[in-house]
Order: structure tokens, then C-alpha cells, then sequence
């Protein structure tokens, strides 16, 4: 008789962890973490792997940006990411890993110029260490890595630039990158709408290409002064459909790379800017990052 009950209790144990497999992974999308240098309740989302709650393992993680005029909740919403991830994850594409979407607002993931919007100190310092923390994140570069769209992979540059002793990959979806020369084309109500949270309201008779910007904050400018020892520190994934009105940026990127010997991947595919080519773009993004996790 215990045999049985012992016998139908491991059963169930394991139909019950199966169907939790089975169901992909968990997803979360209004959590909060109080900011002390935003002032203000910060949220986001996150991506659970399949099993996650039935074991102690730890996991890689992808912190995973939003663009320009959405918010967290856009990977989840827009983005099909839960599908893809476990997709990828039932069939060993990928291992499993955590994801984890920030709100950013419009700050372009910058500190602002005026010094009110501190978003980049407020991730380095109060976000990454809290899911550090609170989940169970595998520390450490190697299995640490961000990713974005438009804006968001403008912000995954940028933080990979600015930090590059804390990833190991960057994969930058149709990254909101510009010229000099496309920065200054925009009109004001462009710029305000883009840029004014980080950089300032347009004024007449000032170029938008500021030295605050071009100093901390040109990804371009960025590229061509990385010293030498960091040039193989991070692996560059970047992908840009040919109808993108930020093809020039994207393809100045690309030279600026080539031309400085840094190590990148970059993706020209058929498409715009829209949701259909970035989930292509997280599919073959994520395969990126789990190379290098498998080196």
C-alpha cells in the first residue's frame, strides 16, 4: 500500500513539473522597484524560463529595452517574446535564461543633460543590482546581456560602450542611431519629441549636436574613440532592415566598426522599422547570445 501511495505521489510530482514546462515560461508585467535617483516608482517586466520555480539553479539574463514611445510592457505585448524564448528554449536552441524589460520613459537611456532625469546611473546602480539580488541571475559578464530596439538599441549600445566590463553580448535591433549631420536635419518638433527629456529643449540658434552629447553620448563618436584593449570586450550583434529610415546611422555604424577593427556581427534583411522585423531580429538575437554563452 505505501509502495503505491509513494509510486502515485511521484506522479503526480512529475506531471505537475511537467505541465509547468509544458506551459513555457512565467511572465510578469507591471513589477515596481522604488527608484531613490528617479523619484519615483520604476517598473517593469520580466521573462521567467520554464522550470525556473521548481529549481535553486541560476540563469543567464538579458536585460531587453524598449524604443522610443512604449514602455516595458512592449516585448510582451508586441514583441511575441514569450513565444520565441520558449520556442527556442523547449527545442535547445538556447538555454534557459531570465529576461528582463525596464521602463526607461524617454530618456534614451541617458543622464540628462540638465542632470533632473538620471535613468543610466539609476540602472547601473539601483536596477541591475536589485534583479541581481532578487532573482536568480548568474553574475557576472559572461552571462550578462542587453539588447533593444530603436531606442532600446540605441540604449544597449550605449550601455555596452559605457560599460563594457558588464556584458558580454550587445544585440542592437534597429538601433536609433544618427549622424551629426541627421541629428542636426531634425526638425524642432522631432527633436523635442526625441530628445528633449535627455538633452534639452530645442533652442533657436543651438545645434543639436551639443558637446554634452557628442562628448557622452554619440554612439558614433563613441565607436571612434574606444580605446584598443576594450575593442574585443563585448560581442556586437547589429541588425537593420533596408526600407529603415535609420539606415544611415546603422550603415555608419557598421564602417565605423569595420574601420576601427572592432569585432561585430551586422544584418542587413528585408523590412522596416516595425514589430514584424524586430521579433525576427529577437529570434536570431537571442540565438547570437547563446553562442557566445556556449564558448
Amino acid at each position: 500500500m505505501m509502495k503505491k501511495w509513494w509510486i502515485g505521489l511521484c506522479l503526480t510530482l512529475l506531471l505537475f513539473s511537467n505541465a509547468g514546462w509544458a506551459q513555457g515560461g512565467k511572465t510578469y508585467d507591471n513589477l515596481i522597484l522604488p527608484s531613490v535617483l528617479m523619484k519615483k516608482r520604476m517598473s517593469y517586466a520580466l521573462y521567467l524560463p520554464p522550470g525556473y520555480h521548481f529549481s535553486k539553479k541560476t540563469y543567464p539574463v538579458l536585460y531587453l529595452l524598449h524604443g522610443a514611445g512604449e514602455n516595458h510592457t512592449a516585448w510582451l505585448r508586441s514583441g511575441n517574446l514569450k513565444e520565441i524564448a520558449d520556442r527556442l528554449i523547449e527545442s535547445g536552441a538556447i538555454d534557459p535564461l531570465i529576461i528582463v524589460m525596464p521602463d526607461a520613459g524617454m530618456s534614451y537611456y541617458m543622464n540628462s543633460s540638465s542632470g533632473e532625469v538620471r535613468y543610466e546611473d539609476y540602472f547601473f546602480r539601483e536596477f541591475k543590482p536589485y534583479i541581481e539580488s532578487l532573482y536568480r541571475v548568474e553574475k557576472g559578464k559572461r552571462f550578462t546581456s542587453v539588447a533593444g530596439f530603436s531606442m532600446g538599441g540605441y540604449g544597449a549600445l550605449l550601455y555596452a560602450l559605457h560599460h563594457p566590463e558588464q556584458f558580454r553580448t550587445c544585440v542592437a535591433l534597429s538601433p536609433g542611431v544618427r549622424t551629426d549631420e541627421e541629428m542636426e536635419a531634425l526638425s524642432e518638433k522631432d527633436y523635442n519629441a526625441r530628445y528633449r527629456i535627455a538633452l534639452g529643449p530645442h533652442a533657436e540658434g543651438v545645434p543639436h549636436v551639443s558637446p554634452y552629447y557628442a562628448e557622452n553620448y554619440s554612439i558614433l563618436n563613441l565607436i571612434a574613440r574606444m580605446p584598443e584593449e576594450q575593442k574585443k570586450e563585448v560581442r556586437f550583434y547589429i541588425d537593420c532592415g533596408d526600407d529603415d529610415f535609420l539606415y544611415k546611422g546603422n550603415s555608419m555604424l557598421h564602417i565605423l566598426l569595420r574601420d576601427h577593427g572592432i569585432p561585430h556581427e551586422f544584418r542587413i534583411r528585408d523590412g522596416g522599422h516595425n514589430w514584424a522585423y524586430w521579433q525576427a531580429g529577437l529570434r536570431d538575437g537571442l540565438l547570437y547570445i547563446q553562442s557566445g554563452l556556449r564558448r
